[in-house]
């Protein structure tokens, strides 16, 4: 394989827009309803619960912040886990200190789930929505939405999930699933960048919102400001795209990601698999490489795309709120890597990556003084 070619092992952060959206996408009068109706059938919902947005954000945003301005002078608690995207804490962290609710923010087990008994303890008279991530944008973890979203049901409060990094990978039925509001963004699943959308059940039972947007009423009042429309058929296009062809892509990148997980413990010891072994999407690998600092082995794989934490984080040296939160210890989510595999990922880059990392590793680890290899 000619070395000239950028291998991308990032598709958690972004993926590449597929050919089969950008053309659609530039047909600027194609119907937003078509698109609507397609993002609808991906997730099992009516395409009239469908509320376009910027991105998953804008979408976490809307879902928490207006749900709790809409229904506060009744009920302000929101239960939340310490996992979740900053777009949901920092979300939920406004709103107490704006005081206009309270939020209970749990924590993880090593294996990345939340606890079911902790969630079911937290919920009070006063809970109105429980907000958690279907899949982790770091580790891949997969929670228990089925449970958490018949808990909440049971409870008679909102579940709220971020399915940015799930919806288009994994199967999301919200009726199924009883999930009441659902963020998603378009440019996770191959679409287009700077669109998104949030899914907001509109019976049994109805969710009423207030706006964080004021404008023209656009998105029946909930979200104001012109449409974009050839994000939005992009959109529309990457999640037809994707519900056609999620099994057979999730079973070929699942055995991809086992390739190099397996390969890379052929090759190396002291590795450490972040979070739960099986409940992860298919494409995601979170490897601690102790004795190594992440950082000296991204800029050692040069043109290999991977990520030591969050895409939102970069900018920051500690490791990751989500690898604190698993209680790793400090010299291993400093040496944590993220693989994110996608639908332009091959055999032979996982092939080729392997060999490459383990050479880094090795090369780096012999000017470790704390290395006992």
């Amino acid at each position: 394989m000619s070395q000239s070619k950028r291998i991308y092992l990032d598709h958690h952060a972004t993926t590449p827009i597929d050919p089969r959206v950008l053309d659609p996408g530039r047909e600027a009068a194609k119907a937003v309803e078509t698109a609507r109706g397609q993002i609808a059938e991906l997730l099992g919902a009516d395409e009239r619960e469908i509320v376009f947005t910027s991105g998953a954000t804008e979408s976490d945003n809307l879902a928490i912040k207006g749900i709790v301005e809409f229904h506060r002078d009744k009920r302000d608690h929101v239960v939340t886990v310490v996992t979740e995207h900053p777009a949901v804490l920092d979300s939920c962290l406004a709103l107490e200190r704006a005081g206009r609710g309270t939020v209970t923010f749990l924590k993880v087990g090593a294996d990345g789930l939340v606890n079911l008994d902790e969630l079911r303890a937290a919920i009070t008279d006063r809970t109105l929505l429980v907000s958690v991530m279907f899949a982790n944008n770091e580790i891949g973890v997969i929670q228990d939405i089925p449970a958490i979203g018949a808990l909440s049901r049971e409870r008679e409060v909102f579940f709220h999930s971020d399915a940015a990094q799930a919806a288009g990978k994994v199967p999301v039925d919200v009726e199924s699933l009883l999930i009441d509001l659902l963020s998603l963004s378009a440019h996770k699943i191959y679409g287009p960048k700077g669109v998104g959308a949030l899914y907001v059940r509109k019976r049994k039972p109805r969710v009423r919102l207030s706006p964080i947007l004021d404008g023209g009423g656009h998105e029946g009042g909930l979200r104001s400001g012109t449409l974009n429309v050839p994000g939005i058929v992009g959109f529309g296009a990457a999640c037809e795209v994707a519900h056609k062809e999620m099994a057979d892509e999730a079973a070929r990148i699942g055995k991809l990601r086992d390739r190099l997980w397996e390969g890379l413990r052929r090759d190396l010891d002291h590795l450490t698999l972040n979070g739960h072994p099986d409940r992860r999407l298919p494409g995601n690998l979170n490897v601690g490489f102790k004795f190594v600092e992440s950082e000296s082995l991204i800029l050692s794989l040069g043109d290999i795309a991977v990520s030591s934490g969050a895409a939102c984080t970069t900018a920051k040296v500690e490791p990751s709120h989500v690898l604190k939160a698993l209680g790793l210890p400090e010299d291993v989510a400093r040496a944590s890597v993220r693989f994110g595999l996608g639908r332009t990922t091959t055999e032979q880059e996982i092939d080729v990556v392997i060999q490459r990392v383990v050479d880094a590793v090795r090369r780096l680890r012999k000017m470790s003084p704390l290395y006992p290899g």
